[in-house]
């Protein structure tokens, strides 16, 4: 079975509370693991941006989830595509918490340093989450 990447964009509902995002990831981390899923999430406390990578059962299936998901509202499709590698295979469910060094990636991949995924181009949202899985990988070679 071939790989696929699905790149998404979301905005938190009302619902959303401030205990939610540990959730979600903790989530994300058991679920994807059980289903050789790998990613990345990005998320402000109003957009999330996250790229799920496995066979496309999987990835839909916890695509289809999420969409379903209350928290979740203007799901939005930015990219799918067959892969041959996965971008993200070191983590079930990568995440970085907002910091000065997003709000710097930010700047690099929009038109100004406000995280809106919607904004980006499937390109340049890709591109910030392979930078923001470096600053991951340097913060972790660092401690």
């Amino acid at each position: 079975m071939s790989l696929v990447r699905l790149l998404y964009a979301s905005t938190i509902s009302e619902t959303f509370s401030s205990n939610d995002i540990k959730q979600i990831l903790s989530s994300a981390e058991r679920n994807n693991a059980k289903q050789y899923v790998t990613g990345m999430l990005s998320f402000n406390r109003q957009y999330f941006l996250q790229c799920l990578e496995g066979s496309r059962e999987h990835v839909n299936e916890i695509y289809h989830r999420i969409a379903r998901d209350p928290r979740h509202q203007r799901i939005e499709i930015l990219d799918y595509q067959h892969i041959a590698i996965r971008s993200f295979s070191e983590w079930h469910m990568g995440y970085l918490q907002n910091t000065q060094t997003l709000s710097e990636l930010f700047y690099k991949y929009s038109p100004n340093d406000q995280f809106d995924p919607y904004r980006m181009s499937p390109e340049g949202a890709f591109a910030l989450l392979l930078d923001i899985k470096m600053e991951i990988l340097k913060a972790m070679q660092d401690s």
